[in-house]
């Protein structure tokens, strides 16, 4: 999944933790980094190719945006692997749970 692999990166996880209170032009974005402009501008296209963050032109500016698209899918998959994992982990309280008497008898 390329959204995940895009949020692998701490930088790209704190532009879009940003993003998620507003959009903001590339620049602004910039100023919050201690790396060039053109290292954001390859972070943001990342973060575009996953899906995660829209842009629209405004003028000169370029301004970005979250992407709902690529955070479906995230969240799709969140939903897949709660839902394997709570059956599971369901299961193995239920087990721990049961005495030992209990457990032989099953046996």
């Amino acid at each position: 999944m390329e959204s995940l692999t895009a949020l692998a990166d701490p930088t790209r996880r704190k532009i879009v933790e940003m993003l998620g209170r507003g959009e903001r032009a590339a620049g602004d974005i910039a100023v919050h980094f201690d790396v060039s402009g053109p290292a954001i501008s390859q972070h943001l296209k990342v973060l575009r190719d996953a899906k995660l963050v829209a842009v629209r032109v405004d003028g000169q500016r370029r301004i970005y945006s979250l992407d709902p698209a690529g955070l479906d899918e995230i969240q799709d998959w969140l939903v897949d692997v709660r839902r394997f994992w709570t059956g599971r982990l369901d299961a193995l309280e239920q087990a721990l749970r049961e005495t030992p008497a209990k457990r032989r008898r099953k046996s």
